[in-house]
């Protein structure tokens, strides 16, 4: 069992990333600054904030011409930061893609893989599921959700956690069988079922493609496990 949970660890640290402040320091700042958290808290901005907004508005739409092309621009910058360690920075683009566009369901993706990135597996999937309210054929967030559950397996060692699991990642497969993400996710899901069979049809599918998200750790564990 030790040495799956740490092939599941290798899955969830592909939305985890070192952070400039941890979790703590993060909730205090948020208190008393509405751009960290998501729809910046809903709350009524003032008129100097509104003024903001619509200039932020002007600016991005003179460079990409619609509300979804900046929208999605800007996620692409928030996922950017967050790779790099910068969640605050990764949060006021990720909100800035909610204000051009709320019914771009990635900006939901940003959130809830900033709160992932803190291990806050609750109001990451809240977020998730606000994403597949708008799109639910989201192969992006179905993956994530997934992995979700594949945190909670690890934390709480439930087996119908991991069966959930699986489950939401075949449904992203048949949306997006090229998604090695999705490919990668779903071998390990049926590797920690000792599920051969499906564990090797994912795996090869993924290595097909290039297999970029595959760690040498779980290829390793696979051929251990099945070897005959």
């Amino acid at each position: 069992m030790k040495y799956i949970l740490t092939i599941v660890s290798l899955l969830i640290a592909q939305l985890s990333f070192s952070q400039q402040m941890n979790y703590k320091e993060w909730q205090e700042q948020a208190k008393i600054e509405i751009r960290l958290l998501p729809e910046y808290g809903n709350v009524e901005k003032t008129k100097e904030q509104k003024e903001a907004d619509d200039e932020l508005i002007r600016t991005e739409l003179t460079i990409d011409t619609t509300h979804r092309k900046a929208s999605e621009h800007l996620v692409r910058v928030g996922f950017d930061y967050l790779y790099r360690g910068d969640p605050k920075t990764a949060m006021y683009r990720f909100n800035q893609a909610w204000l051009l566009d709320p019914k771009n369901e990635n900006a939901y993706w940003g959130f809830a893989s900033l709160y992932f990135s803190f291990n806050d597996y609750d109001e990451a999937l809240k977020q998730l599921n606000k994403g597949l309210l708008i799109n639910p054929n989201s192969s992006n967030i179905l993956t994530d959700v997934a992995t979700v559950y594949i945190g909670y397996y690890a934390n709480k060692h439930s087996v119908s956690d991991l069966n959930k699991a699986i489950e939401i990642f075949n449904r992203s497969y048949k949306i997006d069988p090229l998604n090695q993400n999705t490919l990668f996710k779903l071998s390990a899901a049926y590797y920690y079922k000792s599920d051969c069979t499906n564990a090797r049809k994912f795996y090869n599918e993924c290595e097909k493609l290039g297999g970029q998200p595959i760690t040498p750790e779980y290829t390793n564990a696979l051929k251990k496990m099945c070897a005959n």
